[in-house]
């Protein structure tokens, strides 16, 4: 007996010591986010609600969860970080459940002490109060019984969620938060899978016009066909049944103007969210920091006997070592031909080689994340060939940094990396017809950057405060239809600017862009360099 409560003793102390270990200070504070909400009110029109739902959980192994990452949506508007949450966002004032009128509810989870023992500590309803200042918080439990009526609303501003499975050991999961939510709403047959798709179609007005219609309803029977149910979608089936361009668009404004509403959705944080704010610049300028320097590392640290994942584990100890909770996205360590798969991510090369080593890594702090790619030789010198190639991406790149200001299309800065390469390519006799630019550069030159590695916007012009990538890039994988000289070479440079009225800045700029510069950091001591570590002969057998 003594000895079970001395353990119980001993947790209870080692939980308080935990509690005063110093914390991070610098999280966006709870007026940021309620600035959002009120930004949010600003677009919404009369009579309707807006709709976060916290991203569920996902399992990883047996009983082992993958490290929970937030909604980006209901981080944005709420600062809520845990799962099992909801918030709803009102145009109008409420009374209904409240002796204090009310525009917004967050529904968390509730205060479990056993729980928390295994899992960490929960903010429960006080908590959430008291640290992100929502007018009204509830535990999800309670919205069964919460007495606003959600169908009365003309809109319900609405993104669905992605992924979803049901916890069968509560009965307040999302999966549980979100079959009250829809019954409440009155969804009836509305799909969410139907509401996704039809969505992406509505952004693009041309897709309505008698050139396209034909293949965007190909494409939707295609859907059908694979999952049947989506016919049962009203403004899905409204799609389907367009004879012309003009059924086309009078289905479009169907979906624009529905009352459970997804295109407001994307339209109304697409807005919000591509301007980013000083206090989320401050985040960002962070994150881009420390992946900079992290790359310079991996600079420095590069030898060719050395794996992609021990490359990999450099850069990657350079961003726990300043702070970043994690990557961005999964860190591609692209050797030699690796390197021209542009996701590539399993990192399994067991040496690098003498070729060059293509590097897009990223941290993530404080729920915002960099996106830094870096080329270069592991022997600490550019080839002749290695250089060339080099030479145009980053010839392109400084021809769309030229451009970068506020009132420049997207379509702009695609077509100037692509023409730059072009160019390029065809002085070097890799290919012979402009037209063939995107056998060697296959992607996009720009997407916006914050909360999500690809993060919200609106592709049409540049306006002030965006932050976007720029990241131009040749790969000429074995077997291309052109001198052998170039195979195996695979080049990006991707840097992230903030864009201004009359020009954009820069904020990679720690980490070298220019061939001679590069060079001249991989001469430079790493700290790995005189690491010795290895594991003991094997053992044979039992």
């Amino acid at each position: 007996m003594k000895k079970c409560l001395l353990a119980v003793i001993t947790v209870m102390y080692s939980c308080c010591l935990l509690a005063q270990l110093p914390q991070p200070t610098d999280y966006l504070p709870a007026s940021f986010h309620k600035g959002r909400r009120d930004a949010l009110r600003a677009l919404m029109p009369p009579r309707s609600v807006a709709v976060f739902f916290a991203s569920p959980e996902r399992n990883f192994s047996n009983d082992v969860n993958y490290r929970y990452h937030a909604n980006p949506d209901l981080y944005y508007f709420s600062g809520y970080t845990e799962p099992n949450g909801l918030l709803l966002v009102f145009k109008e004032k409420q009374s209904a459940g409240s002796d204090t009128p009310y525009d917004e509810v967050l529904f968390v989870r509730k205060k479990d002490a056993r729980r928390e023992m295994y899992t960490g500590k929960r903010l429960g309803t006080q908590g959430a109060k008291e640290k992100l200042g929502v007018g009204l918080v509830l535990e999800g439990s309670a919205l069964k019984q919460f007495p606003v009526d959600l169908k009365a609303f003309d809109h319900i501003i609405y993104d669905g969620v992605k992924d979803l499975a049901d916890d069968y050991t509560s009965n307040d999961d999302i999966y549980d938060l979100l079959n009250v939510f829809k019954e409440k709403a009155g969804f009836g047959g509305y799909d969410d899978q139907a509401a996704e798709q039809y969505t992406k179609l509505v952004a693009y007005d041309y897709l309505a016009e008698d050139d396209y219609r034909p293949r965007v309803i190909a494409g939707l029977r295609e859907s059908v066909k694979q999952r049947p149910a989506l016919a049962n979608d009203s403004l899905f089936a409204a799609l389907l049944a367009a004879k012309d361009a003009a059924g086309m668009r009078a289905a479009f404004d169907k979906i624009r103007t529905a009352r459970i509403n997804t295109t407001m959705y994307s339209q109304f944080t697409n807005r919000l969210r591509q301007i980013k704010t000083p206090e989320e610049m401050e985040l960002l300028r962070k994150a881009i920091d420390i992946s900079s320097l992290a790359h310079v590392e991996a600079m420095k640290a590069v030898r060719p006997d050395m794996s992609e994942r021990e490359l990999q584990g450099v850069q990657e100890f350079i961003h726990k070592k300043l702070g970043a909770e994690d990557v961005g996205y999964g860190s591609i360590v692209g050797a030699g031909e690796n390197g021209c798969t542009l996701h590539y991510e399993t990192n399994s090369a067991t040496a690098v080689g003498r070729d060059m080593v293509l590097m897009d890594v990223g941290a993530e702090y404080h729920g915002y994340t960099a996106d830094v790619t870096r080329t270069f030789p592991t022997n600490g010198r550019f080839s002749r060939e290695q250089k060339q190639i080099y030479d145009i991406v980053y010839e392109a790149q400084e021809a769309v940094f030229a451009i970068c200001r506020e009132g420049t299309s997207f379509s702009a800065i695609e077509d100037t990396a692509a023409a730059v390469v072009a160019r390029g390519l065809m002085r070097l006799g890799i290919i012979s017809n402009p037209a063939d630019v995107r056998k060697y550069y296959p992607h996009g030159c720009s997407h916006f950057l914050g909360l999500d590695v690809h993060d919200k916007g609106e592709y049409d012009v540049l306006k002030e405060n965006m932050v976007i990538t720029v990241e131009p890039g040749i790969y000429i994988p074995p077997g291309s239809p052109c001198d052998q000289k170039w195979w195996r070479i695979a080049v990006r440079i991707e840097d992230d600017v903030r864009i201004d009225k009359q020009k954009m800045e820069l904020l990679t700029n720690l980490a070298p862009r220019k061939t001679e510069d590069i060079e001249k950091v991989m001469q430079q001591k790493s700290f790995v360099d005189d690491l010795k570590i290895s594991l003991p002969a094997p053992k044979k057998g039992f």
